[in-house]
């Protein structure tokens, strides 16, 4: 698994998710929103310089970076990872989870508390756009993507389709 920017206990904290949920039923949509989400705001190159620091010391200006990427990648994360929480894939075949004691949200209410985690991740990406526009001579990286390089975007708000 690739090297995330943050820690479980930050997820747990700063999320609706319970603190007793198996951690590798989430870790992977974390990964997920850091490769598609984070990355397509950083760029390959900022991201890479951002994930050599994860296990050691985030050194000055990418410390206040991080501050500005952790919320980003914690709501991207939740907003890949809601739709596919009820379900599990095993050998006996895909299900749905139910607990005894609780009621299954309607696809409606899911629909709302994914909507309200895009709008905070969106917010969160916003302030980081600007954040890095702003200080851009501090990353280098942000603005050095080539060839296969994603380059960051500079508009964080998804419309969805439009017909």
């Amino acid at each position: 698994m690739t090297k995330l920017l943050i820690e479980k206990k930050d997820i747990k904290i700063k999320t609706i998710l319970d603190g007793n949920l198996d951690e590798n039923k989430f870790l992977q949509f974390v990964e997920i929103a850091q490769d598609v989400n984070l990355q397509g705001y950083l760029g390959t190159d900022l991201l890479t310089k951002m994930i050599s620091f994860v296990g050691g010391t985030f050194t000055s200006p990418y410390d206040k970076l991080l501050e500005y990427t952790k919320p980003v990648l914690i709501h991207w994360a939740m907003v890949q990872y809601l739709p596919f929480a009820p379900y599990q894939v095993s050998n006996g075949g895909a299900f749905k989870r139910t607990s005894e004691n609780s009621e299954l949200m309607s696809k409606e209410e899911l629909d709302s508390i994914v909507e309200n985690y895009r709008n905070l991740a969106q917010y969160y990406s916003d302030r980081l756009i600007k954040f890095l526009c702003s200080n851009s001579i501090d990353y280098p990286e942000y603005t050095s993507n080539t060839e296969e390089d994603v380059r960051p975007d500079r508009e964080a708000y998804y419309t969805g389709w439009v017909l």
